[in-house]
């Protein structure tokens, strides 16, 4: 072979514009680096960013019993650590996003030149290492589509994900990422919200098959949902199964075993309405950011916190299983109680029989969210009234699941009007925790909550206030006075006089403890009369009742307003030895590191004293024996010691119940949106029948769960001194009579 003479120095000529260009290329690299890191396309992210990376963390409502009740988020996402992590969702992920995670740090310089020159003959490859992603996660707020300022992105991601290895370890980024990265359905991002979303579960127990699942949908959650399109996500499923043996983190047996299975969904997807106590949850959310405000608790760098963005944990009394078993109840009774109330308006003209008719359609039209979006849209008032007398598609609540229905949106307003509503509140009397709360019958549907922020006429059950009054002035729940119209004078505009509904009237002379039981007006004005309104009204405020109550005779029968929430709470001093204890559902409040920011103290009052309490607590028991209350025993066959008052308001509108028991009081109240929408019967409208089954099958099911420590045989502790008054009333009918004999010998 013939080698020119002057061959040698052009290869090593061109060797030399070779290397040149390559040390060129790699210099110029290293120098785009540094202007980077310099800030020339950009600002990089502090170290204090590093160190405290910002991300939309969900705030969780957690249970006395550790249940996570739900959570309040922009992006539905709760952090975890790495000891909560499953070891197959790490292994599936390495696995398939970044095989040599645990060998470089965080740039795979060998992975991406394999990349490249893939990509360069038409393989197309992402070269993102885990940290990487985890960088673009953090601090690219939008991927840029221009490829120059992709470029100029790509940079600043590659010099952060060397800084984030600096400072984190391994373990620590894997955990990082997987809280931050999205999984698609339901606004759900993080490894927890996925796994509960997907599978119900917690992360430390997903299984190979369901990690991989997970994994699979990182790539692309809307392309891989397991929801819209279940044979593209098995697919990419098995995909993943096959990398994780490869990767020798399952056997092959393994894996080929677990291709053949399902995607085997729980799928429970997370949204503000869904989950137990949305009403609690409503209320407490207000509550905190009323705390914050009012409190001046602030973040460290003076901002305010978010509650749907920083990731707090709020620990709060409510249980979760007394909280399922009030919501069951009430979902067992109230649609008997509705198919009562439907019958009696069945026939029925609305305008005739609706005091006020038209007036509530129209505020029911103006409160509408559909008034309110054609106002936005410009419409006459004249508009709007056509739309809603225009037949339109509907979403209505039944009890029996919702429907969708044609109808008019005018007539939709009338149906809702005749839907009865419910609340329950249920509260420990000696901690003043609340350990149940429903606010209503359904969140999606009707959002007002009737616990807190409703206030409806009480009715009998305030009968037991002025009772207390009595005690304290020495009065005996054995005494007998003569059932007869009272008529007080000096308040008010002239003369009062009850009435008392001839049903249930008691003629003759009967005792105190009797007119309790069968809420006779007629002595609950006597014991008015002789103690006067002011102390009744002072007694019902220390009681913690914080609506008005104007010092009337007429708050004897209970025609002020008052929450459940105030009325739990007042009759909770009756078994708590005449002490009133803050109703309490804030126990503590921590920041996503678990520093603690605001803890609760309750307020404690002495509202009466203990030995009257205890009275009071024995004359409420008798409304149970033989009273308004019995069919508690005689149809729930609850015979145990429990209080108790029931209420009914003018004309039905309103039915309480008030259960006292030495561990729980529980108040339940039950009606319409509106007054004037009620039941016509009595019978069906009063509170033993409106109110108190929802109580019993409650108490049935707390009492049937023996972890509650909730129990039958628990009576109420009689006062150290006794009860300085004699209960049995033979025993005081005697004394009576002795006392007057020796009256009469001594000339009396």
């Amino acid at each position: 072979m013939i080698v020119k003479k002057n061959a040698q120095p052009d290869i090593r000529r061109y060797n030399w514009y070779m290397w040149r260009t390559v040390i060129g290329c790699i210099a110029f690299f290293f120098l785009l680096l540094a202007v980077t890191y310099f800030g020339l396309f950009g600002p990089l992210p502090s170290f204090r960013d590093l160190e405290n990376p910002k991300s939309n963390q969900a705030s969780e409502v957690i249970a006395a019993d550790s249940a996570v009740l739900g959570t309040y988020f922009v992006e539905n996402r709760s952090s975890v650590t790495y000891a909560q992590l499953s070891p197959n969702i790490v292994n599936a992920l390495v696995a398939t996003e970044d095989t040599r995670f645990y060998e470089h740090s965080g740039i795979d310089f060998q992975r991406s030149f394999t990349i490249i020159i893939l990509n360069l003959i038409g393989k197309k490859q992402g070269g993102s290492t885990i940290t990487q992603q985890l960088a673009e996660n953090l601090f690219t707020e939008q991927r840029a589509r221009n490829p120059l300022v992709r470029f100029t992105q790509k940079l600043k991601e590659w010099i952060i994900a060397v800084q984030l290895e600096r400072r984190y370890t391994k373990e620590e980024i894997i955990t990082m990422y997987l809280n931050k990265v999205n999984f698609g359905a339901y606004n759900t991002y993080g490894i927890k919200s996925a796994a509960h979303t997907y599978f119900n579960v917690t992360p430390d127990k997903l299984t190979p098959d369901q990690a991989a699942l997970l994994v699979a949908m990182v790539k692309g959650p809307g392309a891989y949902s397991p929801i819209r399109h279940p044979d593209r996500a098995l697919n990419r499923r098995n995909l993943v199964l096959g990398l994780m043996a490869k990767q020798g983190f399952l056997s092959e047996g393994q894996s080929q075993e677990l291709m053949k299975k399902q995607l085997g969904l729980n799928f429970n997807p997370m949204d503000h309405n869904a989950g137990p106590a949305p009403y609690f949850r409503a209320v407490l959310k207000k509550e905190i950011q009323k705390i914050f405000k009012d409190q001046n608790i602030t973040k460290s760098d003076g901002t305010t916190y978010d509650l749907d963005r920083d990731g707090l944990r709020i620990y709060t009394t409510v249980d979760s299983k007394m909280q399922q078993y009030a919501e069951e109840a009430q979902r067992e009774y109230m649609p008997l109680l509705q198919a009562q109330f439907n019958a009696q308006w069945k026939g029925v003209s609305r305008h005739k029989t609706i005091k006020n008719f038209k007036l509530l359609l129209d505020e029911g039209m103006y409160r509408s969210d559909r008034y309110k979006e054609l106002q936005l849209q410009g419409k006459t008032d004249e508009e709007i009234r056509q739309n809603f007398d225009t037949p339109d598609s509907l979403d209505l609540f039944t009890w029996h699941g919702d429907i969708d229905t044609v109808m008019k949106p005018i007539d939709s307003i009338v149906y809702c009007k005749l839907m009865l509503r419910n609340a329950l509140m249920s509260m420990d009397p000696t901690t003043g925790y609340i350990k149940a709360w429903v606010g209503g019958t359904n969140f999606e549907h009707f959002k007002y909550d009737q616990v807190k922020d409703g206030t409806r006429q009480v009715g009998s059950t305030a009968k037991p206030f002025t009772y207390s009054v009595a005690i304290e002035n020495g009065f005996s729940p054995c005494m007998e006075v003569d059932n007869v119209p009272v008529t007080i004078n000096g308040y008010g505009s002239g003369p009062w006089t009850p009435s008392q509904s001839m049903s249930d009237y008691l003629p003759g002379s009967i005792t105190l403890i009797k007119a309790l039981g069968y809420s006779q007006n007629y002595i609950a004005a006597y014991i008015m009369n002789e103690v006067k309104p002011t102390p009744v009204m002072e007694l019902i405020k220390k009681m913690g009742i914080t609506s008005d109550v104007p010092p009337y005779p007429s708050i004897c029968l209970g025609v002020f307003n008052a929450s459940v929430f105030d009325m739990t709470g007042a009759y909770s001093v009756f078994a708590n030895h005449g002490t009133w204890t803050e109703p309490t559902f804030i126990l503590r409040i921590e920041d996503k590191n678990g520093n603690v920011i605001y803890t609760h103290t309750p307020k404690v009052v002495q509202a009466m004293d203990e030995q009257s309490a205890y009275v009071m607590t024995y004359m409420l028991k008798g409304v149970i024996k033989d009273g308004t209350g019995s069919r508690l025993q005689y149809k729930y066959h609850l015979t145990n010691p429990i209080a108790g008052k029931t209420g009914t308001t003018q004309t039905n509108s309103d039915g309480w119940f008030m259960g006292v028991t030495p561990q729980l009081v529980t108040g339940v109240w039950t009606g319409c949106e509106d007054r004037d929408v009620h039941f016509f019967s009595t019978r069906l409208g009063e509170g033993a029948n409106s109110a108190l089954p929802v109580f019993a099958l409650f108490m049935k099911k707390v009492y049937a769960d023996a972890s509650l420590g909730i129990f039958k045989n628990v009576d109420f502790d009689a006062p150290e001194k006794g009860a300085g008054i004699t209960l049995d009333c033979d025993a005081y009918k005697q004394q009576q009579q002795g006392t007057g004999e020796v009256d009469k010998k001594l000339g009396f």
